[in-house]
């Protein structure tokens, strides 16, 4: 685990953040946690991923007082939140003994943690290197729109994955400035992975992926949004996935907080973030899953299109993606709910992996959270209404399930609530509904100003091959 630092009085900025973001690995032994990061600014909370092995395992947030916590002073706070349970186990084996007073020995070693889970973790290692061995080779496809330094930093993290065989490809967004492409000029000179360059000239997230995937000509596509950083064994977490689930049409998995700087940053992910609850255990979603569930509502669980892979069998059940929805359009989003539920729909499988994770930078102010909650509601909405105009037979079954629908959204016990704090703005909960009421009109809005076929190529005609 990265810890915090002493304060650096030669540093400058906020004194005080609400939280810092930590790995921690459960096969060491567990860190001392000081109460200020490497800047000196003083952290209230930290939500410690905990991994075992590397395996992620939960991500959990403690209270850091101003002394810090101790390693056994740390693990029982995480045995504390993590209740009973082998996870609970491992923690406190990772802990250092109380001396006789209930203390802590600061000095004392901590042996390495030998939780119920060892054995699983070694053969956890020794799977990923089988699985590398015969991996395929993977596309990993940034969309990016004029964040050149968002993209800097996620091509740092693509370019180190533990991979043996993988590209990049950059789809430069309806680009205002050459910044995009310098960008990637640099990155090759730096990072030995090929990176290629492309341009989608038509604006809209749902024109960058289709050029995204028509330039793959039928290979497995790993999408990650230009402001989140995979994990390093990303790739190759996604490749086990597909090894052990050989019928999945496409893999997701958490989406986890870069940094929680802001009071909006930690906002949003009391609202549910990008994982929405998912956790850190694997589903299944399709006809032989065991997780089950209607494909329409509620929204369908399998993932986010910041952490999404697609097979070309996959693309073949979505079409393309709507290029009325996701961001640059009137709609703000949705193109990947649509697509998730086209190919639930059609019977497709998803595999939610939890080794396949992702971190994403939120947006750190107010009217920036506001404005993306606007987007998921319009976005929710809007896809909705994409589905009606294609199958307008649907339009039943989502009437049989608006009393579930309205229910979530409105009831105090409603779980889109039982995260938040008491300080959170009551208004963005107002703003996502706003959104919601809109979405159907900004979607007819932009499928009346947007050819379906303008700025893109038919997907469903360019897929084919060996994935």
């Amino acid at each position: 685990m990265t810890g915090l630092a002493p304060r650096d009085t030669a540093t400058t900025g906020p004194a005080r953040i609400p939280a810092v973001v930590r790995d921690v690995e459960l096969s060491d032994p567990l860190p001392a946690l000081p109460p200020r990061d490497a800047t000196g600014r003083r952290a209230d909370r930290a939500f410690l991923l905990l991994r075992s092995h590397t395996a992620p395992l939960a991500l959990v947030p403690v209270e850091v007082p101003d002394g810090g916590l101790a390693p056994a002073r740390l693990a029982a706070a995480l045995t504390t939140a993590l209740g009973p349970g082998c996870i609970a186990d491992a923690v406190v084996a990772a802990a250092p003994p109380p001396d006789h007073t209930g203390h802590s020995v600061a000095d004392q070693p901590v042996p390495p943690v030998t939780d119920p889970s060892t054995v699983d973790g070694q053969q956890y290692l020794r799977r990923r290197a089988e699985v590398l061995r015969a991996a395929p080779e993977l596309t990993v496809a940034i969309c990016t729109r004029d964040r050149a330094e968002l993209l800097a930093q996620c091509l740092e993290a693509v370019a180190v994955q533990h991979h043996p065989r993988f590209r990049v490809l950059v789809v430069d967004n309806a680009p205002r400035t050459d910044a995009t492409r310098r960008c990637v000029d640099a990155a090759r000179s730096r990072y030995p992975v090929e990176i290629e360059y492309l341009v989608a000239p038509r604006g809209g997230a749902s024109n960058a992926r289709n050029v995204a995937l028509a330039a793959t000509r039928g290979r497995t596509v790993a999408f990650v949004d230009d402001d989140a950083q995979p994990d390093p064994y990303w790739l190759a977490e996604i490749a086990r996935a597909f090894a052990d689930h050989p019928t999945a049409d496409a893999v997701t998995g958490p989406v986890v907080p870069l940094v929680l700087d802001s009071p909006a940053q930690l906002w949003f992910e009391q609202y549910g973030g990008l994982s929405k609850g998912r956790g850190f255990r694997e589903w299944v979603f399709g006809p032989n899953g065991a997780d089950r569930q209607h494909p329409l509502y509620p929204l369908p669980p399998v993932g986010s299109g910041v952490n999404m892979t697609l097979r070309p069998t996959a693309v073949a059940r979505i079409g393309r993606f709507d290029p009325a929805l996701g961001g640059g359009t009137p709609a703000l989003g949705g193109e990947d709910t649509l697509a998730f539920m086209t190919l639930l729909a059609a019977g497709g499988t998803v595999v939610y992996h939890p080794g396949a994770l992702v971190r994403h930078r939120h947006r750190d102010d107010l009217a920036g959270l506001r404005s993306q909650l606007v987007g998921y509601g319009s976005g929710l909405t809007a896809a909705y209404t994409a589905l009606v105009c294609r199958h307008p037979a649907s339009l039943l079954t989502l009437a049989r399930l608006a009393p579930r629908a309205l229910h979530d959204l409105f009831a105090t016990d409603s779980p889109r609530v039982a995260t938040i704090g008491p300080d959170f703005p009551r208004e963005l909960l107002t703003a996502n509904r706003h959104g919601m009421l809109r979405g159907p009109l900004w979607y007819l809005r932009g499928r009346r100003d947007r050819s379906p076929a303008a700025g893109t190529v038919d997907v469903k005609q360019a897929v084919g091959g060996a994935p």
